[in-house]
C-alpha cells in the first residue's frame, strides 16, 4: 500500500513508518513509509515531543502526510518512548 494524500484539499492522512536517517545538526531527515512509496521529509519542527526533538534511524513513527513544494513532507510526528513499552 503506498501513502495516499488529497491534493489541493489540505486533507492530511495518517501513516505510519520508520526513520531512515535524522540529522540532528541540521534538523532533518527522512522517513520510510510501511507499505513503499517515495521517502518523505521530516523536520524537526514537526516532532510531537517536549525538550529536544529528536528522531533516531530505524525508529516507528506516525505522522500525517502532506504534499510540500518539493514533495510529500511529515507533519505531527509521534512515536512511543521506549519508557511508555
Amino acid at each position: 500500500m503506498k501513502v495516499q494524500f488529497k491534493e489541493n484539499l489540505g486533507i492530511r492522512s495518517m501513516a505510519v513508518g520508520k526513520v531512515k536517517w535524522f540529522n540532528n545538526a541540521k534538523g532533518f531527515g527522512f522517513i520510510v513509509p510501511d507499505g513503499g512509496g517515495e521517502d518523505i521529509f521530516a523536520h524537526y519542527s514537526t516532532i510531537q515531543m517536549d525538550g529536544y526533538r529528536t528522531l533516531k534511524a530505524g525508529q516507528e513513527v506516525n505522522f500525517e502526510v502532506e504534499n510540500g513544494p518539493k514533495g510529500l513532507h511529515a507533519e505531527n510526528i509521534t512515536f512511543e518512548l521506549e519508557a511508555e513499552r
